[in-house]
C-alpha cells in the first residue's frame, strides 16, 4: 500500500487554515517550503538544475519536482488536478446597507452556494486587499475569524405556509451586522482589524466562512464534519500525494510529478487563474524548456502525461437513495471514486480509467465508480477543461461526501487517508 502523511485530522487542521482560495494556496506553499520547495515567480528566470519548486497566481498554485526525474525534456508528468474555491457568499463592491433598523452587508452568491446552509450561522470574513504600496500595489491576506455576520432566517411564523421561503439571492442574503440608520463602511472596518490605511485600499476580494471549526466526528470517530470538502479535500490529499511522490522519484525515478490546484472552478473556470487559463501550458512548456527540450519535446512530454482530475464525489444519501442511480452505489470509507459521464460531464474514457483503476490497485485501496442518473443535470469539474486546453489524458476522480456545496460537508475519515494513498500512487506509477 502507498504511504501517505493524510489523516482526518490533518485535513480539519486544513480546512481551518483555509478560508479564502487564498488562504489555501499560503497553506499549501507553507507545506511546500517546509519539505524543501523553493518558490518561484513567473516574471522572473527559472532555474535549470533539478529541484522541487511551486508558484502561486491569485488563488492557484502549481507545484512539481524535477528530483529524479529522467534526463530527457520529453519526460512525460503525472498530474494532480483540483480547485481551491468553494461555493459561499461574497461581499459586493459597494456593501454597506441599511434596512428596518439593521446595518446590512450587501453579500453575492458565489458559485453553486445552497444558500439555505448559510442560514443562522456565525460568518468570518477572508480574502485579500490591493492596497496602495508608494507608487505600486501590493496584495495582503485579510481574515477575521470572530462573529462578524449572520444571515437570519426568516421566522416560521411569518411564512406563508410554514413550510419555509424560496430564498431570492438579491434581497435575502445580506448580513446583518449591526443595528443603526446610517451606513457603515465594512471596507473600512476590515482593513482597520488588520491595521491597514483604509485609504490605501483599492481593491478587495472578501467572502465569509463558517466559523464552527472542523471536527472528526460520530462515536467510532470515522466521519468527518467541516466546511469546503469541495474541493479542499483534495487539495490536501494532492498536497499530500506529491510530497510522497517527490520523495519516491528523487530515490527511484519515475514520471514527473506536478499539483495544479485552480481557482474559480465553481464559476466555470474562466480567468486569468482558472483551469481554462494558460496557466498550466505554460507551466509545462516552461519546464521542458528549462529542461533542454524545444517545442518538439514539450508536445512529446504532453502527449505521454496523463491527469486526474480530483473533486469530490457523491455519496448515495441515505435519506435520498432514489436521487441516485440505482446500480451506482458510492459509500461513504468505501475507497475512491471514479467518475465516468456519457456526455462528458467528466472528462473519464477507458485509457484514464485503467490509469487510476492500476493506481488504486497499487495503493491497495478499493476503487468504487459512480455515474449520475440519467434524468438529473450532472455537474462537471476542471476534468474536462483541462483535457480540450492540453489534450493530456484526463480521468475525473474523487472522494465521496454528503451535502456538496452547503456551507458545511460531511465525508468519512477513513476515506481521507484512502483517497490520498491512490493520487499518491497515481503520481508514481509502478514500472
Amino acid at each position: 500500500m502507498s504511504s501517505t502523511r493524510a489523516d482526518a485530522r490533518g485535513l480539519c487542521n486544513f480546512v481551518d487554515l483555509s478560508p479564502s482560495p487564498f488562504h489555501v494556496c499560503a497553506t499549501v506553499a507553507a507545506a511546500l517550503s517546509e519539505a524543501g520547495f523553493v518558490e518561484l515567480h513567473e516574471q522572473q528566470a527559472w532555474p535549470s538544475e533539478p529541484g522541487r519548486f511551486f508558484l502561486v497566481r491569485g488563488g492557484s498554485l502549481l507545484a512539481w519536482s524535477t528530483e529524479g526525474v529522467a534526463d530527457d525534456p520529453a519526460a512525460p508528468f503525472r498530474i494532480v488536478g483540483g480547485h481551491t474555491d468553494s461555493p459561499n457568499l461574497r461581499v459586493k463592491q459597494h456593501p454597506d446597507l441599511t434596512s428596518a433598523g439593521w446595518r446590512l452587508v450587501g453579500l453575492e452568491p458565489y458559485g453553486g452556494a445552497w444558500l439555505n446552509s448559510w442560514l443562522d450561522r456565525d460568518l468570518g470574513i477572508s480574502g485579500r486587499f490591493t492596497v496602495r504600496s508608494g507608487e505600486t500595489t501590493e496584495d495582503v491576506l485579510v481574515r477575521v475569524d470572530a462573529p462578524v455576520l449572520r444571515v437570519p432566517q426568516l421566522a416560521i411564523h411569518l411564512s406563508e405556509d410554514r413550510k419555509g421561503v424560496h430564498l431570492d439571492p438579491q434581497r435575502h442574503v445580506d448580513g446583518v451586522w449591526g443595528v443603526g440608520t446610517e451606513p457603515r463602511s465594512f471596507i473600512a472596518w476590515v482593513a482597520e482589524q488588520h491595521g491597514i490605511d483604509p485609504g490605501a485600499v483599492l481593491g478587495w476580494e472578501l467572502m465569509t466562512h463558517d466559523l464552527a471549526p472542523s471536527a472528526v466526528v460520530g462515536p467510532g470517530r470515522d466521519l468527518v464534519s467541516a466546511p469546503r470538502l469541495d474541493n479542499q479535500g483534495t487539495c490536501y490529499a494532492g498536497l499530500h500525494a506529491l510530497l510522497d511522490a517527490a520523495d519516491h522519484v528523487a530515490a527511484h525515478g519515475g514520471p514527473m510529478p506536478l499539483l495544479a490546484l485552480f481557482d474559480h472552478e465553481e464559476v466555470g473556470s474562466m480567468s486569468d487563474r482558472g483551469a481554462f487559463s494558460e496557466l498550466l501550458n505554460t507551466v509545462l512548456e516552461r519546464i521542458v524548456l528549462l529542461r533542454g527540450g524545444g517545442r518538439e519535446e514539450f508536445l512529446r512530454a504532453r502527449a505521454g502525461s496523463i491527469v486526474a482530475s480530483g473533486d469530490m464525489a457523491h455519496a448515495t444519501h441515505p435519506n435520498y437513495p432514489e436521487r441516485h442511480e440505482p446500480a451506482h452505489r458510492i459509500a461513504v470509507n468505501g475507497g475512491p471514486v471514479l467518475k465516468v459521464n456519457q456526455n462528458l460531464r467528466y472528462a473519464s474514457d477507458a485509457t484514464g480509467a485503467g490509469a487510476f483503476a492500476l493506481a488504486c490497485e497499487q495503493a491497495g485501496v478499493p476503487l468504487q465508480r459512480y455515474v449520475h442518473r440519467a434524468d438529473l443535470p450532472c455537474g462537471s469539474t476542471i476534468g474536462p477543461i483541462t483535457a480540450s486546453r492540453t489534450g493530456i489524458t484526463t480521468v475525473d476522480v474523487g472522494a465521496p461526501q454528503l451535502a456538496m456545496h452547503s456551507a458545511r460537508e460531511f465525508m468519512g475519515a477513513d476515506d481521507v487517508t484512502s483517497y490520498a494513498q491512490a493520487l499518491t500512487a497515481f503520481l508514481t506509477p509502478a514500472s
